[in-house]
């Protein structure tokens, strides 16, 4: 008995061929007393643009940005570093 390799094949569908992330991540605006408990415990945060997600990367500079929470952040009054 003899056993064959078969050629890699794709078995996406017609029309998926990128990867879901096709659009470029961005970052979000979330408070900051969220973040570090997300990331150790896994609990969603929700972001100044409403996104809710579990926090799993850390932004570095110039990271892109939601251009939604940018805009809150901006227009919010200053001070609420709680």
């Amino acid at each position: 008995m003899s056993t064959q390799v078969l050629p890699e094949q794709d078995t996406r569908p017609e029309g998926t061929d990128a990867p879901d992330d096709e659009t470029p991540e961005v970052f979000h605006y979330v408070r900051k007393n969220k973040i570090v408990e997300s990331a150790v415990t896994g609990s969603y945060v929700v972001a100044l643009c409403g996104e809710v997600f579990p926090v799993t990367k850390q932004a570095k500079p110039g990271s892109p940005v939601c251009q939604e929470c940018k805009r809150i952040y901006e227009n919010l009054p200053p001070g609420g570093d709680e």
